[in-house]
């Protein structure tokens, strides 16, 4: 073709990569997951988590890399919330830039701590006399330990709310103790008398049961 052979030679009007050069592209993005402790959410934390990263070789073959990475959590993060790094997902194709990874945090399951956006729910066993008549108790926090009073007659399954004890969002969430009235196990003759002492109260708990 004449034209391209002059403007080749000549500095015609063509712009733009010249024929056969490949094109830069991005390399893809990873999604990947950490668990992590709920107090990690509190304080903040560096984890260092290790991974296979799947790539592509130039030839078009899959492989694959192990990959180091020290990861700052930071105070206040969420429960499924992600954090991206940049730079940190497969390798860019013909010189291009690395793609980025994704990376979703989770709390670990925990026996009496659990989240609802910043919100923390503790389930918090109280005996029978602490629930009726009421009382002081220490109970953890995923924060540090705090004084809690229960006022008297809490019914299983109440929920006392501590303002802005939650997870120390840029609006912080709330804490709430869920009631869980544990009762004393009548393991000797002086648990059955007290037991025995009760019934003879004569409470119906299926009064207004119906039937």
């Amino acid at each position: 073709d004449y034209s391209d052979f002059f403007e080749s030679m000549f500095g015609g009007g063509r712009r733009g990569r010249p024929q056969g050069q490949p094109r830069k592209q991005k390399g893809d993005d990873v999604n990947a997951s950490i668990t992590v402790p709920i107090t990690d959410a509190f304080v903040g934390s560096t984890r260092r988590i290790n991974f296979e990263l799947r790539s592509a070789t130039p030839d078009g073959r899959a492989t694959t890399k192990p990959v180091n990475l020290n990861v700052k959590i930071p105070k206040g993060i969420k429960n499924g919330q992600k954090i991206r790094l940049a730079g940190q997902g497969s390798p860019g194709y013909n010189g291009g830039e690395n793609g980025d990874m994704y990376l979703k945090l989770e709390f670990e399951k925990h026996p009496f701590f659990s989240t609802k956006g910043a919100d923390v729910y503790i389930d918090l066993p109280v005996a029978p006399w602490e629930a009726v008549l009421g009382g002081t108790v220490t109970m953890p926090t995923p924060g540090g330990n705090i004084k809690l009073k229960i006022p008297a007659n809490t019914v299983q399954g109440k929920k006392l709310r501590l303002k802005g004890k939650g997870i120390p969002a840029k609006i912080p969430g709330d804490a709430y103790a869920v009631i869980n009235i544990v009762m004393p196990p009548a393991d000797s003759e002086k648990a059955k008398n007290v037991y025995k002492q009760m019934q003879e109260l004569k409470f119906n708990p299926r009064q207004n049961f119906g039937g």
